[in-house]
């Protein structure tokens, strides 16, 4: 391991620490999602009922519990790859997909037009992106 008072450990430091935030985060609200179906389901139908989508609600929490079940494993495991391997492939892609899952937020809650809780998504957002890029590195 770089030491941590180096650009190298610096980087591997923050690459470790954002892959937990982005596991954690997704973890819990996919899991959430699978052991709330029906609650989750009811609310997001309310939720939706004045969008254009308000006809394919359950499909959509299908998709979306996937995508945030997706970044949270591929986010999980790649934070233990790095503790491991320092490996930053499967890291990588759980990045990827979490700023897909962001953006898919994002997009229902403006159709939805809760601004409040698109504008907090955005700080998710650059969460992910960042370590997309860090992870690149």
């Amino acid at each position: 391991m770089p030491s941590l008072h180096s650009p190298q450990g610096a980087i591997y430091f923050l690459q470790i620490l954002f892959s937990l935030l982005l596991a954690i985060g997704f973890l819990q609200s996919s899991i959430d999602k699978l052991v709330n179906w029906r609650g989750n389901l009811d609310w997001l139908t309310g939720h939706f009922a004045k969008s254009p989508l308000t006809g394919i609600v359950p499909i959509l929490l299908f998709v979306l519990t996937l995508l945030e079940l997706s970044s949270g494993i591929l986010s999980g495991i790649g934070f233990v790859l790095l503790l491991v391997g320092h490996s930053t492939t499967v890291a990588f892609l759980g990045a990827v997909v979490s700023t897909i899952t962001v953006a898919a937020l994002f997009f229902g809650q403006r159709l939805a037009k809760e601004y409040a809780g698109a504008a907090v998504l955005v700080s998710y957002f650059f969460l992910a992106a960042g370590a997309v890029y860090l992870l690149s590195l």
